[in-house]
């Protein structure tokens, strides 16, 4: 297989939201109030919301360092790359990678917008999230159609609110919503509550899919306080395994049959054996727990309604039948330190090697395009010119060499002035 001639759409990555992102969309009587960046004394770039202070933690946006410099430590933004907060650098970072299209989980609100959630004032909250979706669809994805895959935050503290919004994002174009995978740690009804119903019905209607990234509940798979943070980021899967038993044996997807969740940056290899589990605990026990799904099995369901993923997985491109084919989507997880950009291509044809190329094709690109609605053939892109080897010509001499920080910080490209975050400096 030649990586060259894949066709690449990731359905998991992450954007650092740049300093100006509320600058155009917030109401001018909440602007004061909105998020800002502010750099600290000790040279990093913080968001503050709120009361609340969120650094750019350096595992968050390691793309084009060296691994030995990877770490949990808060960084400014000329230290990390450009495209992971300007889109037309994002772009060139896409291209040179051999991505198609992309889309991207939220950075310092968390994956669920939990920090909007929390504020106290809810009509700013209100406010502000908006003007976040607004933004992430309007300018970010809206740049370049057909290259990012719009997604959407959740009004979390008001199902009726949340489901307003869906339907209004659904109206620019939007097919994805991000959520918690648990609302009951975040002190909100769970779901096995009739309090989401808006939601779940907002969701069906319009065809979007409820996308969960691990990690968004805010609270993370830990053993023992003392335990290894390696203990943490093997066991970070079970965040979305958890999340999908919660969902499957609930009332939702009986309730609302057309309801679709993808699981993310879940990776596939555990699925087979939750599969296998579910059905063994359907056989075993439905008659006095009472669960029923009437002639199928709960895996059958499962096919039905979930969408997985991977970075890479041999054992789960291995298994990728018995999870069902067209249950499996990849990610490049970009800027993440789980991400292998700009090589992804190469990783993923070494893990696929065997694999025929009609249901390489439906991992790589098709099944993305099918659950998110979405159509990266626009404005005159074939599927000629989609592969990876034509968008890395596009991308010409663009510069993706790993860069230690000892070289000095990345070079600032366009469209943020940095020198404007050390004026707005409190720390």
């Amino acid at each position: 297989m030649n990586p060259e001639d894949l066709i690449m759409i990731s359905v998991d990555d992450h954007v650092v939201e740049p300093p100006n992102l509320f600058d155009a969309h917030i109401p001018e009587k909440y602007r004061d109030a909105a998020p800002k960046v502010v750099r600290k004394k000790d040279g990093s770039d913080v968001w503050t919301f709120g009361g609340s202070i969120i650094p750019n933690i350096g595992l968050n946006a390691v793309a084009g360092r060296p691994k030995e410099e990877y770490g949990i430590e808060p960084t400014a933004f000329d230290e990390i790359r450009p495209g992971t907060y300007d889109i037309h650098e994002r772009i060139k970072d896409m291209n040179a990678g051999g991505i198609l299209a992309s889309m991207n989980f939220p950075s310092f609100p968390g994956f669920s917008g939990r920090l909007f959630a929390a504020n106290e004032d809810k009509d700013l909250a209100l406010a502000v999230l908006r003007a976040y979706n607004d933004w992430h669809i309007d300018e970010w994805a809206g740049a370049y159609p057909g290259r990012i895959i719009p997604m959407a935050l959740p009004v979390l503290w008001d199902a009726e609110e949340c489901a307003r919004e869906v339907r209004r994002v659904a109206a620019k174009g939007c097919r994805s919503l991000t959520f918690t995978e648990n609302p009951a740690t975040l002190g909100y009804p769970s779901f096995h509550n009739d309090y989401w119903d808006p939601l779940w019905q907002a969701v069906s209607d319009e065809g979007v899919v409820v996308s969960i990234h691990l990690g968004s509940s805010g609270k993370l798979s830990v053993t023992a306080p003392d335990a290894p943070i390696d203990v943490m980021i093997t066991l970070q899967p079970m965040n979305v395994c958890q999340a999908a038993a919660d969902l499957l044996w609930s009332r939702v997807i009986k309730k609302f049959p057309n309801i679709r969740f993808a699981l993310s940056e879940g990776g596939t290899g555990w699925i087979p054996y939750f599969l296998d589990r579910i059905d063994r605990t359907y056989d075993m026990h439905h008659l006095w727990t009472g669960q029923d799904f009437g002639d199928k099995l709960p895996s059958e369901v499962f096919r039905e309604h979930f969408l997985t993923c991977f970075i890479s997985d041999p054992v789960g491109v291995q298994l990728r039948h018995l999870i069902g084919i067209d249950n499996i989507a990849w990610e490049c997880d970009y800027p993440h330190s789980d991400s292998s950009w700009p090589n992804a291509p190469e990783e993923l044809a070494a893990v696929a090697a065997d694999v025929p190329a009609d249901e390489l094709n439906k991992i790589t690109y098709e099944n993305a395009m099918r659950w998110y609605s979405f159509d990266p053939f626009v404005n005159g892109r074939t599927r000629q010119n989609a592969t990876v080897g034509a968008l890395r010509a596009e991308a010409g001499d663009h510069d993706v060499s790993i860069r230690s920080r000892d070289k000095g910080r990345f070079t600032k490209s366009v469209g943020i002035e940095l020198g404007e975050l050390a004026k707005n400096a409190t720390a």
